[in-house]
């Protein structure tokens, strides 16, 4: 196996992509890598000549200070995992190379990005969409890999690929979850024992619930906050909170 080459200059990074033959594959991440991310590298590295992976744990889709501050960063198990499910390239930018602009310019979209998720998260989606056009401008890959437990973001990242006419395509990749059920994350970790084995209840009530409304009585009799759960797409969509740790998870109706 190849040595993993690790870039944190944006400048080297596009010298050594400026060289490279064949199609490119990227897949998006925050670090804290887990079994999930790796599906979407297998996969990536199946489909493409070259595979990069980037770490950037993003400040400006977090519209809570705290929930930024305790997100897991495992470097070296992230650089790890990377390099076994064949990876050959890492790119992990500092915020100054990143947001040279101090945040001036962002990609804003009007509609669904204020549903679900980005109702409760002010400003969440515009620093997601943000991060991943610039991500998709350096990497200018051929092609993307997204997971589908954040369903909202993967339709709003391929909506905005398309809006811009971007090169790189935006691949769906199914949830992958634990025996439990329950949706991997990398904020699962931060779950104590007591919230690991209340968790699955997450994915029993929106697969064994006749209806939104019995799968959100389900949650709260369970003691779970539920900060929404509903239907959409022919889809079943929640984000609760367990421990202060805010899962989300969806299934198709």
């Amino acid at each position: 196996m190849s040595d993993l080459l690790v870039f944190t200059s944006i400048t080297e990074f596009r010298a050594y992509r400026a060289k490279l033959k064949g199609s490119v594959g990227v897949v998006l991440t925050m670090g804290a890598l887990h079994a999930g991310h790796a599906s979407l590298i297998v996969r990536s590295a199946g489909e493409n000549d070259v595979t990069v992976v980037t770490i950037y744990v993003n400040p400006t889709q977090f519209d809570n200070p705290e929930d930024l501050k305790k997100y897991p960063r495992t470097w070296e198990a992230d650089l790890a995992l990377a390099k076994k499910s064949g990876a050959q390239a890492v790119l992990a930018p500092s915020y100054e190379e990143i947001y040279p602009d101090q945040y001036r310019y962002k990609l804003t979209e009007n509609v669904f990005s204020t549903k679900l998720c980005g109702a409760h998260r002010p400003g969440h989606y515009d620093g997601v969409l943000t991060i991943v056009m610039k991500l998709f401008q350096i990497t200018q890959a051929d092609q993307s890999y997204f997971g589908e437990k954040d369903f909202q973001q993967l339709q709003l990242i391929k909506d905005m690929a398309n809006t811009f006419f971007l090169k790189t395509k935006v691949n769906a990749c199914p949830t992958l979850r634990e025996t439990s059920g329950l949706a991997m994350s990398s904020r699962n970790v931060r779950l104590t024992d007591a919230g690991k084995e209340k968790a699955p209840a997450i994915f029993q009530a929106l697969t064994k619930s006749s209806t939104a409304v019995v799968a959100h009585k389900k949650l709260t009799d369970a003691g779970i906050e539920v900060e929404y759960l509903e239907e959409h797409f022919n889809r079943r969509f929640v984000a609760a909170f367990i421990d202060g740790v805010r899962l989300i998870d969806n299934v198709e109706i």
